[in-house]
Formats: C-alpha cells, structure tokens, sequence
C-alpha cells in the first residue's frame, strides 16, 4: 500500500498532539463519544487541547497541513455543529449508526455556510469470524456512496474502536465501491511489513490509536516514528 494518509486517532492531550504532528502525520483525531476513555469533551474546555496547526513535511501531507477529524457516535447533529465550529474541525468521522439521509442533511447545514470544504468519513464496522455477516458490512457501504468523502474500515467491537484487535483484511477486496478508505483496527508497532504487502485501489491510508498508546488518549511518540520510518 502506497500510504497517502496516515490519520492517528484518540488524541486529546496538547502537547502529545504537537508532538505526533511533528512526526509528519496528515490527520489528527479527536474522539467526541461520552462513552470512550478517549473522550475529548471530558475536558471541560478545548483551550490548550487544540495546538496551532502545524506544517508537516510536504512529501508526507498534501497541501502541508493537518486536518482535524472530528469522530462522532450516533450523537445529535447539534452537537457535531457546535464541535465542528469549537474544534475547527476539517473532516467529520461518523463511527455509529448514522443514515445517509442524516449526514446528507448535515452537509447541507455545514458545507458551505459554516464550514466550506468540510469532508465526512463513514466508519464501516468489520464483524470477525463470519465472513457472511463481513460481507454484508461492506456491501452497506453502497447507500452512503453519494453522501461522504472516504470510509474506514475498523473492526467490530464493543467499544465503537480502539479495541486493539484486527479483521481479516482480505474481506475488503470484495469493495469494489467509488470512494477511497482508510484501514483501521488495532494495527500496531509491529505491522509496517504487512500493511507495504496490502493493496487495494481504493486505500489511500491508515488509521492508529490504542497500540501506539502509553494510556488511552496519550500516544507513544517514540514508538510512532520508528513506525512511520519503516512504514514509508
């Protein structure tokens, strides 16, 4: 894979933030779902949260400036709307059950008004273990085709990601959808090697979170940039 985006997800911490953004990173994530340990908004006020943005490397980011991702869980369109504007938010990840005629609307509400250029990604949760009901995932793909920008395939989990496990990832060469992706779920430290080995014509990226953690929301520099230096 031909890694055009790397997204590295569950911050909140500012200066681990500065930090991960300096390894030359495209798209920093913050979690806004009360039910995570990751959750941004435990923090009663996103003053120090959200750093300058930073230029990153040009042969690392198109354009040489991260975008922030904003991940959302089945939460009211409000809500996404006042985040979108606090956090000055660049694209929108919507990780729950979210219809096409929701975010459709949301759009709408966002793009131009509010926010011109905001993008929208619709995380795809992979089930393990059943290649029927894996199938049936990514088939669910083609009602959001004219409605958002990417998906992200992650692995089913109880906890909406960050579970630290992975899918077969050989399920999604039956994605023969128009959008590009990003790969997620639980890829670590160790993976560089296995992710050079998987193609696909539509993945463009990676996402990472809970295996570069020293605790949820505070990310491992040391062990991201030995990771980003085999990776690429």
């Amino acid at each position: 894979m031909d890694c055009k985006i790397i997204k590295v997800c569950g911050m909140r911490n500012g200066e681990n933030i500065r930090a991960v953004t300096a390894l030359g990173v495209n798209w920093i994530g913050m979690i806004f779902w009360d039910k995570s340990p990751r959750n941004v908004t435990m923090i009663p006020t996103h003053a120090g949260i959200i750093p300058d943005r930073a230029e990153a490397p040009s042969d690392l980011h198109q354009g040489g400036k991260v975008s922030r991702v904003g991940v959302f869980v089945d939460e009211m369109a409000q809500n996404i709307i006042t985040r979108t504007v606090n956090y000055q938010l660049d694209l929108i990840q919507l990780h729950g059950h979210e219809s096409p005629t929701f975010i459709r609307n949301l759009r709408r509400t966002l793009d131009p008004d509010i926010r011109p250029g905001l993008q929208f990604i619709k995380a795809i949760s992979i089930p393990t273990g059943d290649p029927l009901l894996s199938s049936e995932a990514i088939a669910s793909c083609k009602q959001y085709e004219d409605c958002v920008d990417y998906f992200l395939f992650d692995t089913q989990s109880k906890t909406v990601g960050g579970s630290g496990r992975q899918f077969d990832w050989s399920v999604l060469e039956a994605y023969d959808g128009a959008k590009p992706f990003l790969l997620s779920g639980g890829i670590g430290p160790d993976d560089a090697a296995c992710i050079k080995a998987f193609h696909h014509p539509k993945c463009i990226g990676i996402d990472l979170n809970s295996r570069f953690e020293t605790e949820p929301g505070m990310k491992d520099v040391e062990a991201l940039s030995r990771f980003l230096k085999e990776l690429l």
